[in-house]
């Protein structure tokens, strides 16, 4: 595995979910978006085709989403979310003050919290590499991509579901 491979944590359901998808986008969809690109070019002047350069659009869109769902369900650890015992770790939702903001968030992939709302931080995040392992109650401080520092203690530590 090379340096640049993110491992990120996903729940049992989320993978069997994202493993249907790719499946779905490998065969159905990339047979559909053909079939649309194939019938937009016997329209005639590709230049002016309006349908085949949005048909074109959505293959690259398909193909990007392939891609990263073969990267992510490859590099995945499975299993299911960790029962919490108070410490950060993938999988987990955390309650944190960050900069005198509570904040309510979950440590892992986007991918895990499916359609919900929850904000979502990976382990490999600056936020989630900073507070990965603590407990509740403790502080430390990362750095954000704008370079500046960012207080951050643990609230509360729970069992995501």
């Amino acid at each position: 595995m090379s340096q640049e491979t993110q491992v990120s944590f996903l729940t049992r359901d989320a993978f069997d979910r994202l493993t249907a998808e790719l499946e779905q986008l490998s065969t159905t969809g990339r047979d559909e978006i053909a079939k649309k690109i194939e019938a937009a070019r016997e329209e005639g002047d590709l230049k002016e085709n309006g349908g085949y350069h949005a048909a074109k659009d959505e293959q690259g869109k398909i193909e990007a989403r392939i891609t990263q769902l073969t990267q992510l369900l490859r590099h995945a650890t499975v299993s299911e979310a960790p029962v919490s015992h108070g410490v950060v770790e993938p999988g987990t939702l955390i309650t944190a003050t960050i900069a005198g903001d509570e904040t309510v968030f979950l440590i892992g992939s986007r991918e895990i919290a499916g359609d919900s709302d929850v904000s979502v931080y990976s382990e490999q995040s600056p936020l989630g590499e900073a507070i990965l392992g603590l407990k509740i109650g403790e502080s430390t401080t990362y750095k954000a991509p704008n370079g500046k520092e960012i207080a951050v203690t643990v609230e509360k530590v729970e069992t995501y579901s």
